[in-house]
């Protein structure tokens, strides 16, 4: 199996029926645990078109077929990052850090000064992961209609 380099907005990408199973798949385990339920649930496959085109497409592939993937976008304030899912069998090779460092590489380049994500209070072996990448937590958020923080956000510095 030959495994690509992370790329950026590839223009040849067409196959977001696999791009979005991958996302499906990766935030399956969310399911009962998380509250409010992921937006994965909502996101259709015109909705990752959508996505794709208004956001930067970071993207890895193992003989053609996503493997990996991560949404970036420059706000005045950072370059946000989401939706970082990495397929099952290729976990543990350092695909998510790969994900991360090309976008932080590409925030870069735009004049960003930090990479911001969000990750649900419930999901702690994620905050770990990205606590070991460099991020900091640096607020807690509430979704409509909760009064407890159902969110978490980190930040690393660019």
């Amino acid at each position: 199996m030959i495994v690509s380099k992370v790329e950026t907005n590839p223009a040849d990408f067409r196959d977001f029926a696999a791009l979005h199973a991958l996302l499906s798949t990766s935030f399956a385990y969310m399911e009962g645990r998380i509250d409010p339920p992921s937006s994965m649930t909502r996101l259709s496959l015109d909705d990752l078109k959508v996505k794709a085109q208004g956001e930067d497409l970071f993207l890895l592939r193992a003989d053609a077929s996503p493997i990996g993937c991560l949404f970036g976008t420059l706000t005045p304030d950072a370059y946000c990052i989401g939706k970082l899912a990495v397929a099952a069998a290729q976990r543990g090779r350092g695909h998510a850090r790969a994900l991360i460092e090309a976008a932080a590489a590409h925030a870069r380049t735009l004049g960003a000064r930090a990479l911001v994500l969000q990750s649900r209070v419930e999901l702690t072996g994620n905050h770990a992961a990205f606590t070991a990448m460099g991020f900091t937590q640096v607020a807690a958020t509430a979704h409509p209609g909760y009064d407890r923080p159902t969110s978490l956000t980190f930040r690393r510095a660019l």
